[in-house]
């Protein structure tokens, strides 16, 4: 966790107030509380899935929410992306969120960057973070951030959503990664996004809701689920599967972070 200054480190009245719910919780007390408050989370792409993960995370006190995000606000997200209204159409997202945040929680903080995630500022980015969540709605960046975070050993949470389903798996340390589930050569269709197949409103909220309770198990208990699991949600039948994976021994991903530990 980073560090910060020592009066920094204990919860306020107000925050104790706030907060208080969770830590009358039997297995989450203040000491977890105090966790998410020293937590640096990344959330990559402010869309469906980025509006609610950072919203519920901020009202559960994680400390620092960075967002990445290089779109404008179009009327189309509206059906789905809680956190914009009519009156946000053409600004961009990550400036919109990043204020509604702090609305939300003003003992928090939040950085928002107007910028794609890509090679040029992902390490530097990621490097800083003690969670990386990503909601993203393209291939791309799925298999860079997945790439980065394993390099860099950050631990990672992954969420997506497509008509009326979605999936979510973690990875940490030496575990399985997205590309060891996923091999990239075998997925680079890119026509696989809400703006193309469509989805209904509920769907990336629902698997923003699991992301973002994967996230809070994970910086407050350091419990983890779904490492090297595959979460598998059905909208239309209400049905949610969960499938063990492993690690690839050919995988470029891992293999990359073995030879730097070495």
């Amino acid at each position: 966790m980073n560090l910060v200054p020592e009066n920094d480190l204990e919860l306020t009245d107000e925050e104790m107030h706030l907060y208080s719910r969770q830590i009358l919780l039997e297995g989450w007390d203040l000491d977890a509380q105090e966790k998410l408050k020293l937590a640096n989370v990344l959330i990559v792409g402010c869309g469906g899935i980025g509006c609610t993960v950072a919203e519920l995370l901020a009202r559960a006190g994680v400390g620092k929410i960075t967002l990445i995000d290089a779109d404008h606000i179009e009327i189309s997200n509206l059906q789905r992306q809680i956190a914009f209204t009519q009156s946000d159409i053409g600004f961009y997202k990550s400036e919109i969120l990043a204020k509604r945040l702090v609305q939300i929680n003003p003992h928090i903080r939040v950085e928002h960057h107007v910028a794609k995630l890509d090679e040029t500022n992902a390490i530097s980015l990621v490097s800083e973070q003690d969670l990386v969540l990503d909601g993203c709605d393209n291939f791309t960046t799925r298999y860079l951030v997945n790439q980065i975070c394993k390099q860099l050993n950050v631990a990672l949470i992954s969420a997506s959503a497509i008509g009326f389903q979605g999936q979510l798996f973690m990875v940490e340390g030496d575990s399985a990664c997205y590309n060891c589930l996923f091999p990239k050569e075998q997925h680079n269709n890119e026509s696989l996004r809400c703006a193309d197949s469509g989805v209904l409103s509920t769907t990336p909220n629902v698997m923003a809701s699991l992301q973002a309770h994967h996230a809070l198990l994970y910086l407050g208990l350091n419990r983890m689920p779904l490492l090297q699991k595959l979460l598998l949600w059905d909208g239309l039948t209400m049905k949610q599967r969960i499938l063990a994976f492993e690690r690839d021994q050919n995988c470029s991903d891992c293999q990359a972070r073995s030879t730097l530990e070495s």
